[in-house]
């Protein structure tokens, strides 16, 4: 029997950097994003050996060791390691697991944190845990941010998690997610005028948001305002969608870049900026990173008829434009008979 995982990457709107430790304990964070149709995938078969065999298809590395042997955290594959070590993998009889990202890391999608569902959602189904969506988020966030100590917030595995359309509000203890019934005309308008291009460099968030807990505590005035400005935004970009005002979704889109920008210097760059007025100069209202910054994919609202035009201009400047719709599934885990289908 095998077990597969399909999870949902997301593209964030507004209220990014609140989800951050340092600031929610202090102040309360909240975040709009929604999940797209990109995915983290995931395959497990149980073995009766007591090895682990563990492959990723896009880092191209392929780890073994045995369910006696405690993994060693050496930079290939911990991200995996660990979810089989908190959650118990190593006291089963073994089992080979293969993973496959349609974004590569420090895309700006999720793609890590995703990444960490899906092998909590594999080992939850291998295991057979009870655990609710809270429960699988809060521990892929557990292993990711506590026990392996890789900076960042909590609104990736919550996305990745419950999946679609949501206002998520962190607090101290809590989190609450709110998932939004967005009509299907705005829907549809969305998957058409938002556009997302790769800018053709890939980044790792960990420098940009310690660089940005580091001004937050100590006062820096700039960071403080871009940070409860992005809360606020994130409220009236909700409100926006959910009284179908499209247009200033834009102009909000536009602000919440610039706000985000006072965070950390290092969020954007000379290839960002030149790419970013290029596509305002084509017709984009607004738009912004989709992640920490410093590169991955940026992300443009665009005049229905002019989207075309802001794809070009970005194409000249190296970007690469991607199509995308909607996901609202978030984690799927499903079970295939081994005799039609192999690992």
């Amino acid at each position: 029997m095998l077990i597969r995982a399909k999870v949902p990457l997301r593209i964030s709107f507004a209220g990014g950097g609140t989800d951050v430790k340092q600031f929610l304990e202090q102040e309360g964070g909240c975040v709009l994003n929604a999940t797209i149709g990109q995915y983290v995938w995931g395959t497990l078969c149980s073995r009766a050996d007591g090895q682990i065999n563990i492959e990723s298809a896009d880092l191209g590395y392929v780890v073994n060791y045995d369910t006696e042997t405690n993994p060693v955290y050496d930079g290939k594959l911990d991200l995996v390691k660990a979810a089989i070590q908190s959650l118990g993998g190593q006291r089963s009889s073994g089992f080979d697991l293969f993973v496959h990202s349609e974004a590569p890391p420090g895309s700006g999608l999720g793609s890590s944190s995703t990444l960490m569902v899906c092998l909590v959602g594999l080992m939850k189904e291998f295991l057979n845990l009870p655990m609710t969506d809270y429960e699988t988020a809060n521990a892929a966030y557990r292993i990711e941010r506590e026990e392996l100590q890789i900076k960042g917030g909590l609104q990736d595995q919550y996305a990745a998690t419950f999946g679609g359309f949501n206002f998520m509000e962190f607090e101290r203890d809590r989190v609450i997610v709110n998932p939004l019934r967005i009509p299907q005309e705005i829907i549809n308008e969305l998957e058409h005028n938002l556009l997302l291009v790769y800018t053709g460099t890939t980044r790792m968030s960990d420098g940009i948001i310690k660089d940005q807990v580091g001004r937050y505590e100590q006062g820096e005035a700039g960071t403080i305002h871009g940070l409860r400005r992005q809360k606020e935004l994130a409220v009236e970009m909700k409100n926006t969608l959910l009284r179908r005002r499209l247009n200033d979704f834009g102009d909000l889109l536009h602000e919440a870049w610039e706000s985000k920008k006072k965070l950390s210097p290092k969020i954007s760059n000379s290839r960002i900026d030149e790419m970013y007025e290029a596509a305002r100069k084509a017709g984009a209202v607004g738009g912004k990173i989709t992640g920490a910054g410093g590169g991955g994919y940026m992300l443009f609202y665009c005049c229905f008829e002019r989207k075309h035009r802001v794809a070009e201009a970005l194409r000249k400047l190296g970007g690469i434009p991607v199509g995308f719709g909607f996901d609202f599934n978030g984690l799927q885990t499903w079970r295939v008979d081994g005799d039609s289908a192999r690992i």
